[in-house]
């Protein structure tokens, strides 16, 4: 039984991190606990976050698409994969225990901060990119299937990735980042609801709260660019480090 407090509690933390998402992801390791301290089970922990970012996530893509920012139709082979990886993760994490991730992806994540905090290509202008649409699947699939199994830091995985392989400047970056992890999120959600593992009535009402924060967190980024996005990629990752291993050592 869920107390009547806990609906507009997390809707409102749904606010934020849906902002936060919109701009450089990390948002779930602020929702994440606000769920678990509700009493939920982990696995329906991680299934509602799931259902709340996804329709955040969408809000925020649909914006940066109507501003031209997301390529559709040369990403679509990457879409695909990154769905079938995603819906992979999501099984095998409903199967195994997940404690190793805790400690080796805050050493992607650090990593991810100091690439942001001092690579020259950390900017809005697009660089000659080393991969193809076609040969970042693998990679994008990677980061889906980790998104499906785990998933904090995906964003900055998926944004890090985009910035040093396909060429695309960060804001750019930022706006494919949502449409690959709005199509993990879509997998994940199919796969723990099929599960049982959604409280869908709080996952809903905490998406309305997501939906807003995911608007007005991607028109700030399209208004600030690389300048605001750069700062947050690097705080959200050293966030997101000691956030974990914190968990880690502590659990």
């Amino acid at each position: 039984m869920i107390e009547p407090w806990v609906f507009p509690a997390l809707t409102a933390v749904a606010v934020l991190t849906g902002f936060i998402d919109a701009i450089a992801g990390g948002g779930g390791l602020i929702m994440m606990p606000a769920l678990l301290f509700t009493g939920m089970p982990p696995l329906q922990a991680l299934g509602t976050n799931k259902l709340q970012s996804m329709f955040g996530t969408m809000i925020a893509m649909i914006n940066y698409g109507c501003a031209g920012l997301i390529e559709w139709r040369r990403n679509l082979p990457t879409v695909l994969v990154v769905f079938g990886a995603a819906a992979a993760g999501c099984w095998v994490v409903q199967q195994v225990e997940t404690r190793i991730l805790q400690l080796i992806i805050p050493l992607f994540l650090l990593g991810v901060a100091i690439y942001v905090l001092f690579s020259p290509r950390m900017t809005d202008e697009d660089a000659h990119q080393r991969v193809s649409s076609a040969g970042y699947a693998p990679v994008g699939g990677g980061i889906g299937f980790y998104d499906g199994f785990f998933g904090p830091g995906t964003g900055s995985f998926f944004t890090t990735s985009l910035v040093g392989l396909r060429g695309y400047g960060l804001t750019k970056a930022t706006a494919l980042t949502k449409l690959f992890n709005w199509t993990s999120n879509i997998a994940s959600v199919l796969l723990f609801a099929w599960g049982g593992h959604i409280w869908w009535l709080l996952g809903l009402c905490m998406a309305a709260g997501a939906m807003l924060g995911g608007w007005l967190g991607s028109h700030t980024a399209m208004r600030f660019g690389a300048r605001l996005i750069r700062p947050l990629l690097v705080v959200g990752s050293l966030a997101m480090t000691g956030r974990l291993l914190w968990g880690y050592f502590a659990g």
